[in-house]
């Protein structure tokens, strides 16, 4: 094992290699002379000073904390014998690099202070978010710079076996949350979420966000497979210039003219029917829409763009709002607790934009959203409805996405499912 020198002693070695170096170069030795230093070199090391956000801090202690509730950087610098005249400055001087007043709750940040007579502050550095952080210098004259942590991309992959949702499958390989709705936004009009069963299977490829070896989020998926009631679906992402975007095997974007659903996460409480029994009514009567129950509150989404045609209170359907996406397709979304901002007639909406929170307006005994889908004027189920495709993968570029295509197939293909076992110790870690 090798040890450290220092002080005398490593000096004289020093002066006896030098010594022995030019001896052996004037005696045609100067290999053996060469590799004598070189082991010397190694093994005399000056240590490291200690950092913390690129500050030396081998003279400063530091303290850690996260903001608290009504908590204010006067508050936490006040044992650190910063005064108010500095704190106005920050206030009054540097919103341009950040506002002190925008401190938020949760949020780490560290005290770099001397801790002679008196504690006295050198540097307060906040983190927004595990990539930015901010420095606040009080030493000499003020400053306050903003950095931004080296951020790596790296390509991970998954494949699970659907047990209950596929929530909870995927949070038993405990990966991040944001990862499900990635790819239930890549299949959103192929697949209808609220009626995953026992069975269906995935894998998926993806971009992770990586600081010093910590997930800080999560990237586009780049290819995915998905097997919903046998039924095989493959997408690949490739950009054609408009985007992200997705494509099956034969170049085919998988994004349709229309969502599957105007809601994340709920259940279908009734669907579409020529003869019901109207739960408040107590008279059966025809019912030309499908009911998500969901709690009050939660975020409608237009299902395709288009046109608001209707945004009115309307007796039995409550408060509705009706769009019309083109000559042939419309929509409506009933029961609504309220309408979101900037939705009036004749306002322009996108695909899975908020139009408004689901309610219990109207005749209805609970919070729920009645979706209605017409074609031609003409009430359809919105379960079955098959709107056309979107714009597939353009000539020209063709020939490059078949052969992208190919090798992200491969490599979904290779992922393996987990093993019973697996899973059951992922859920006793």
């Amino acid at each position: 094992m090798k040890k450290y020198l220092t002080g005398v002693a490593a000096i004289t070695m020093i002066v006896t290699i030098s010594i022995l170096y030019f001896y052996h170069k004037n005696n045609n030795h100067q290999t053996i002379a060469e590799n004598i230093v070189e082991e010397i070199d190694s093994l005399v090391t000056v240590p490291d000073t200690p950092k913390l956000y690129g500050i030396a801090i081998d003279s400063l202690e530091v303290h850690e904390g996260i903001i608290a509730k009504n908590q204010f950087l006067g508050d936490i610098l006040s044992e650190f014998n910063v005064s108010y005249s500095v704190l106005d400055n920050l206030t009054r001087n540097f919103k341009d690099v950040f506002d002190v007043r925008k401190l938020a709750v949760n949020k780490k940040y560290s005290v770099l202070y001397k801790n002679d007579s008196a504690k006295y502050a050198e540097y307060f550095v906040y983190e927004p978010n595990n990539i930015e952080y901010i420095v606040f210098d009080f030493k000499d004259s003020l400053k306050v710079e903003k950095y931004m942590r080296k951020v790596d991309t790296v390509q991970n992959s998954m494949a699970g076996v659907i047990e209950y949702s596929l929530y909870n499958t995927m949070m038993e390989q405990e990966v991040s949350p944001l990862l499900v709705n990635k790819l239930a936004d890549v299949f959103a009009w192929q697949i209808d979420f609220f009626r995953i069963q026992q069975g269906d299977r995935f894998k998926i490829v993806y971009e992770e966000m990586k600081v010093e070896d910590k997930t800080v989020g999560i990237g586009k998926v780049v290819a995915a497979y998905f097997e919903h009631y046998e039924m095989p679906y493959y997408a690949f992402f490739y950009d054609q210039g408009s985007g992200i975007d997705y494509f099956d095997e034969e170049g085919n974007s998988l994004r349709k003219a229309f969502l599957k659903a105007p809601l994340n996460y709920s259940r279908i409480s009734s669907k579409f029917s020529h003869s019901r029994l109207h739960p408040v009514l107590k008279i059966r009567r025809p019912h030309h829409g499908v009911d998500y129950a969901a709690p009050t509150g939660t975020p409608v989404l237009s299902v395709g763009d288009g046109t608001v045609i209707k945004r009115a209170y309307s007796g039995g359907a409550g408060n509705m709002v009706k769009i019309k996406h083109n000559s042939v397709y419309t929509t409506a979304y009933l029961h609504l607790s309220k309408y979101a901002k900037g939705v009036t007639v004749g306002s322009r909406v996108k695909q899975g934009e908020v139009i408004g929170y689901v309610g219990s307006t109207g005749l209805s005994t609970g919070p729920h959203l009645d979706f209605r889908f017409y074609k031609n004027g003409s009430a359809v189920n919105p379960l079955t409805v098959e709107p056309p495709p979107s714009e597939p993968i353009k000539e020209e570029y063709l020939e490059v996405y078949q052969i992208n295509k190919q090798k992200l197939k491969a490599r979904v293909d290779a992922i393996d499912y987990p093993k019973k076992e697996e899973v059951l110790y992922a859920e006793t870690k």
